[in-house]
């Protein structure tokens, strides 16, 4: 079963940080990442550059609306993902205590990923495109 993981913080916590900070919250990260994978649990994960660079999309009576920024205001934005192979939901808990944002003041949202065939519904155009 897949399980993405959404990595939250505030972003005005690295203004003040110092190389050594960025570099220890990196080999954390990297520590994370080499275990994932040599787990079997990695299925892709990446940072994201900061929410000042995003821009959300909306379509509004036929018009597309742009905005520089993400969708919502909040004190927490998006850092980064993992989306993971977890047996359940409890697997995908036990990686959430290794991420470092949790332990820096972040959270991190799991959330299933749409199985369409227990759903009942045939394969995706998604699945079908990579087969």
């Amino acid at each position: 079963m897949r399980f993405l993981l959404l990595l939250y913080g505030d972003e005005s916590q690295w203004a003040d940080a110092t190389p050594e900070d960025l570099q220890r919250s990196m080999d954390a990260y990297e520590a994370l990442g080499k275990e994932l994978v040599e787990t079997g649990a990695w299925v892709s994960g990446e940072g994201l550059q900061p929410s000042n660079a995003a821009t959300t999309v909306r379509i509004r009576d036929n018009e597309t609306v742009l905005t520089d920024g993400p969708f919502a205001e909040t004190r927490e934005q998006i850092g980064g993902f993992y989306l993971l192979e977890c047996r359940d939901l409890d697997e995908a808990i036990s990686w959430v205590k290794k991420v470092p944002a949790v332990h820096e003041g972040g959270s991190v949202e799991v959330r299933p990923v749409m199985d369409y065939e227990a759903a009942g519904y045939e394969q995706s155009q998604a699945e079908s495109a990579r087969s």
